[in-house]
């Protein structure tokens, strides 16, 4: 928790990566604190405290000066005289458009069990428009759980919940793992404190034991790159709290704990990080033999949320297994903040590059739009969303061995109106790894290949399929070729 933040804190962290907008940023934190003077949060510190963390947090992203000054004024509208209007005046019209969509998200009480639905349709709707209003929103996130303790117990199970609910799954939309691995650790130890206590024991035990082997592993690495002359960063990372309980939960042991602790090995930035990325693990695999079914391509095949590395298990010193992930520091960067580590190599461009992947990559806004258009009930608008957006996807290859990545539970039909929409109808043939099926609410498992042929004589009863269709993607897909769109 930063407690002794201050200004001249924020203003170094932004002064590293633009001297340009220090001037509009310390203007910005001016106007909040006059705004917010006399007060005061439940910890009992001055109320200008919250806002500048949350823009301490964005600025460590590199945020644009817009978001900056956003963050600082994100609370003004609703707790203070200040309007919309004053702030475009005072600053931009994007500004106060930031700040009034981070307030609209704000203003209504969030309860988990859809009793207040229309919030949750505010924030997915403002994502939309701007993700940048949901980043300021997850940095306000973090440090209201951050200071958490200073809540009543109901109230922090409330919030907890909502961030288990809400939050993490948005972080996790745009990849922003940084924040939602702090999230998760924070809501878990509130929501359940005995557990939280005894995975943390764990966690901690499996650093020290893995401690001897790592540090093996790091030297005989770093030295056989060194002696290639290739430039690299390397380190360990450990899954956190959250992310074990849920391994041991699944599993109800440790027995499969081969990515517990990696080893992340980062390239420098080269013309093929491809092909590098290659001989890098070739050069591991000189040193320790692979586990070949545990070997991922994320380069080739990016996750959903475009996260990108080679991961490769291999056999480690002391009898054990070590996942082992090759990335650029691109890849890195983008890893740990996701769309937001734009700002760090675009500048004041990177929020049209942030709004286009999370439309044309991730493809958040066609999925909200089709949505928003076809449930006018927020209760049925929250339950599409949670099913198609909010849930974990499973990825499945075309005849081509490209990825598409699905809501899991999506069956053949949820496959074929998502990606054939045009052409779905008169669909032939479906075999799901080398077998023909005919049942086509059979539900897809993870690396599923997925043949198709057509046949444009042949029209398939829309009926029949709506009854086969498990989840949402496809239901909503049909339900627009029904409706003529």
């Amino acid at each position: 928790m930063l407690n002794n933040l201050s200004i001249n804190d924020l203003l170094r962290a932004v002064r590293e990566y633009n001297e340009d907008i220090v001037y509009t940023v310390k203007k910005a934190y001016d106007m909040a604190s006059t705004l917010h003077q006399n007060q005061y949060r439940k910890s009992g510190e001055p109320y200008i405290i919250h806002p500048l963390n949350v823009c301490y947090t964005l600025a460590l992203m590199h945020a644009d000066c817009d978001t900056l000054c956003a963050a600082l004024l994100h609370d003004t509208l609703e707790d203070t005289h200040v309007t919309k209007e004053e702030i475009a005046k005072e600053f931009n019209e994007n500004v106060a458009e930031l700040v009034d969509g981070v307030t609209k998200i704000s203003n209504s009480t969030y309860n988990v069990g859809s009793d207040n639905d229309a919030t949750t349709r505010k924030i997915i709707l403002g994502m939309a428009k701007d993700i940048r209003i949901i980043v300021i929103k997850l940095a306000d996130r973090l440090h209201n759980m951050r200071t958490l303790e200073f809540k009543s117990p109901d109230r922090q199970e409330k919030i907890s919940l909502e961030t288990m609910h809400l939050y993490v799954p948005l972080a996790r939309i745009i990849g922003a793992y940084e924040i939602k691995y702090e999230l998760e650790d924070i809501a878990f130890k509130y929501l359940k404190p005995n557990d939280y206590l005894k995975t943390e024991e764990e966690r901690n035990r499996l650093i020290d034991t893995s401690k001897s082997t790592l540090d093996i592993m790091q030297s005989n690495i770093g030295n056989l790159l060194e002696q290639k002359d290739i430039s690299y960063s390397i380190y360990s990372k450990v899954k956190n709290i959250y992310g074990i309980y849920k391994r041991i939960n699944k599993l109800g042991n440790y027995t499969d704990k081969h990515d517990l602790v990696a080893l992340k090995i980062c390239l420098e930035e080269l013309q093929n990080c491809y092909l590098n990325s290659y001989l890098v693990l070739g050069l591991v695999h000189k040193l320790y033999h692979p586990l070949n079914e545990k070997f991922k391509d994320y380069i080739c095949n990016p996750k959903a949320n475009m996260y990108q590395a080679l991961h490769t298990t291999v056999f480690a010193p002391n009898d054990s297994f070590v996942q082992v992930q090759i990335k650029t520091t691109f890849m890195n960067y983008v890893s740990t903040y996701g769309l937001p580590s734009y700002w760090h190599y675009m500048g004041d461009m990177a929020r049209y590059k942030m709004q286009e992947d999370l439309t044309n990559k991730i493809n958040f806004y066609d999925s909200v739009e089709g949505i928003n258009q076809l449930f006018s009930s927020n209760q049925d608008f929250v339950n599409q969303v949670r099913k198609e957006i909010l849930s974990k996807n499973i990825h499945v290859f075309n005849s081509k061995g490209y990825v598409i990545y699905l809501p899991s539970g999506s069956t053949i039909v949820d496959y074929l109106l998502t990606v054939y929409k045009d052409k779905a109808i008169h669909v032939d043939n479906v075999s799901i790894n080398g077998n023909l099926s005919s049942n086509y609410g059979q539900v897809l498992n993870d690396n599923d290949i997925i043949c198709v042929s057509f046949d444009e004589s042949k029209v398939v009863n829309t009926t029949n399929w709506e009854k086969m269709t498990a989840t949402s993607l496809g239901t909503r897909t049909l339900s627009l070729i029904k409706k003529g769109n």
